[in-house]
């Protein structure tokens, strides 16, 4: 067994005011699992036990020509020309707001801290209530797919500045709502919102839920470009194209892309998308989007030996995001939904999760299921181990009725079960 490497911290060359301070984190124990309280599942080996902490700022905007000090929105079109060319020419970045440490057996963590104040601007305290509903312009069909993904998605993308660093997010409801994760707003209640034509207006953050890392900030809804279409999460597919959009270092309007690497990766009982799509930091809590422009994932995290990106991202799946997002906005306590058993793999190399304990009263005692019984499916899809059991129970609202195929004494059973919560 090799000696696991010791992460070193970004520091990126050409960014002087960004910094970059590593710091040891312990390993979480706060986040529920959605199959089972404290649940482990052992044939889960990447990240084989891996905890994961952002880092307590995402990045530092560079510094601003002197000549232009703001943009008028009569500028959007060539806006939207620059992220076209944007999408043609190769983008590249220097790193992830939550950057971890590939080492597998020793399960240490390297949070990647940068500190420089951004300018403070008052949120607005008052959302128009009957704004009309923006809407994205379609596919262009004579640009290259990347660049037709990236035009399509690019004007609800935000950079979210803070007094400390910044990071991205999405403007998915009309209502002014925007999503980004809980890391790029530590500690603020306020922040700066930059549009994708270089207007900033005031943002409030309505809430964080750190367990998913999922978080909510609000605009006037009148300021809005546009609002991103969000994909079906199940209906990815490993290999498909996927495109990324955000603030790297503070570069705006940034894409990169590459494929949707799996679709069910867990991460601290966090469902994401893992992608080889260039994720740096100030990508965080920006979107990653299909060929269609259609959000699948909120970009969150890398595994990185070196310090820089090797082409193994993850974003929080839209799925969960948006269950997640859609009770902070309305102001109610975060409940994912809860099966209720501990897993392991079957001896004999079978695929599917075998049961090994049911917590009493659970959705899993309620509807039947017992110690012993192997998970082959859900809903008809097939379940190849408890990883991705897990990951399909994330995606779904509590009070959701699943029909769960079993092997029981050598014959299928199949048992509808509707899923408790955590809240």
């Amino acid at each position: 067994m090799n000696e696991p490497l010791e992460p070193e911290p970004i520091t990126p060359p050409e960014f002087p005011r960004v910094t970059a301070a590593p710091q040891r984190v312990e390993p979480r124990t706060d986040i529920p699992s959605p199959v089972g309280a404290g649940s482990r599942v052992p044939e889960f080996e990447y990240p084989r036990r891996q905890a994961f902490e952002p880092p307590r700022r995402v990045s530092s905007p560079p510094v601003e020509p002197p000549a232009e000090e703001t943009r008028s929105r009569r500028r959007f079109p060539g806006f939207l020309a620059g992220i076209v060319a944007a999408a043609v020419i190769a983008a590249s970045g220097f790193g992830l707001g939550r950057i971890t440490a590939d080492t597998a057996e020793s399960g240490q963590v390297t949070a990647v801290a940068t500190s420089a104040p951004a300018t403070t601007v008052v949120p607005s305290t008052t959302i128009a209530p009957a704004a009309p509903t923006p809407t994205i312009p379609a596919v262009v069909g004579d640009l290259e797919p990347v660049a037709a993904a990236a035009a399509t998605v690019a004007p609800a993308v935000v950079q979210i500045d803070t007094n400390s660093g910044l990071g991205s997010g999405v403007v998915y409801d009309a209502r002014g709502y925007i999503l980004t994760a809980a890391h790029v707003v530590e500690g603020s209640q306020s922040v700066t919102v930059r549009l994708a034509d270089g207007t900033s207006v005031g943002g409030t953050v309505v809430g964080t839920h750190d367990p998913t890392d999922v978080a909510v900030v609000s605009i006037d809804p009148s300021a809005i470009l546009a609002v991103a279409t969000l994909a079906d999460g199940s209906e990815l597919t490993v290999g498909q194209t996927a495109v990324a959009v955000g603030s790297p270092f503070g570069l705006d309007q940034t894409v990169t892309s590459g494929i949707v690497s799996a679709t069910d990766r867990i991460v601290s009982n966090i469902t994401m998308v893992q992608t080889d799509a260039a994720i740096n930091p100030g990508n965080s809590g920006g979107p990653l989007v299909d060929l269609a422009g259609r959000v699948i994932g909120i970009n969150d995290q890398i595994f990185t030996n070196s310090g820089g990106n090797e082409g193994v991202g993850f974003a929080i799946s839209i799925d969960l995001a948006v269950i997640v997002a859609d009770q902070l906005v309305a102001g109610e306590d975060v409940g994912l939904a809860f099966l209720g058993v501990s897993m392991t793999s079957p001896a004999n190399g079978d695929s599917g999760a075998l049961i090994q304990s049911v917590v009493a009263g659970s959705a899993a005692a309620d509807g039947g299921l017992r110690v012993g019984d192997l998970v082959i499916a859900v809903d008809g899809k097939p379940i190849r181990d408890g990883s991705a059991l897990r990951a399909d129970i994330t995606t779904l609202r509590p009070g959701t009725t699943i029909d769960v195929t079993v092997v029981r004494d050598g014959s299928e059973v199949v048992r509808t079960i509707t899923l408790g919560s955590t809240g």
